[in-house]
């Protein structure tokens, strides 16, 4: 079946074929501790209208919740294919039915662990734009290991993006931020960067800048952005880049 590309053209995207499906996405193979590559596969091909188009840009949001940067975010940019990773299968399935009825064939919904796929899953050099808002920020200490921004996820970024690529990071929690910034200062400078192989600095640091689907005065549009403005907190964001 092919996926439309934006809302509003007629295109009737049943149940069930905007989550990624079991046998689009296998078990890892047996020998992957021994192999990391094994267990690679493209998910860029998870999108059928790409046959025609090889070259779209493609891009990962981590922790979509309810879909709701994707869903308005999405039919602006009808040249993009969009995954959306949510591991609670509420969220993530509420998500996917949000997209099915706004008819959006560039997006797809996965639920799963988003850092064990981009380690394990995601070929390299593949991702133009990794989009990571309002992350769990674990805050008891014995669960910071569970935050997503470690050393082992920007190696994985840095691999997964193509030359040029981005990660955009938003948070609206201060000991969050100071634990991001404490590894984007080393992985934006001099390093030590654990798990890179590759140049040094691994990211170039730059200024965040909103994206045109946002409402007045926001900076990406989620639920979590709107509900924490509403409390009067504050943000913090910025934008890594692979250099080219």
């Amino acid at each position: 079946m092919s996926f439309g590309l934006s809302r509003g053209k007629g295109f009737d995207i049943a149940p069930g074929v905007v989550m990624v499906s079991d046998e689009e996405l296998p078990p890892l193979p047996d020998d992957v501790m021994t192999n990391p590559d094994a267990g690679r596969l493209d998910p860029r091909q998870w999108f059928t209208h790409r046959g025609d188009e090889p070259s779209r840009r493609f891009e990962i949001e981590i922790g979509s919740g309810k879909g709701t940067f994707l869903v308005q975010h999405a039919p602006t940019t009808p040249e993009t294919d969009y995954l959306g990773i949510e591991w609670a299968g509420e969220f993530c399935n509420y998500a996917a039915d949000r997209v099915r009825r706004a008819q959006l064939g560039n997006v797809r919904m996965l639920r799963t662990d988003a850092t064990e796929f981009l380690k394990w899953r995601v070929p390299a050099g593949i991702a133009d734009v990794i989009h990571l808002y309002f992350s769990d920020p674990w805050p008891k200490s014995r669960h910071h290991k569970k935050r997503v921004v470690q050393d082992t996820f920007l190696a994985d970024v840095w691999r997964v993006l193509k030359p040029g690529g981005e990660l955009r990071v938003v948070t609206d929690h201060d000991d969050l931020w100071a634990w991001d910034r404490e590894h984007f200062d080393r992985w934006c400078g001099s390093g030590p960067c654990p798990g890179h192989e590759g140049p040094i600095p691994a990211f170039e640091e730059e200024a965040f800048s909103k994206p045109d689907s946002v409402g007045e005065g926001e900076l990406v549009g989620t639920n979590f952005e709107r509900k924490f403005r509403e409390e009067g907190r504050s943000f913090h964001s910025t934008v890594l880049r692979k250099p080219v």
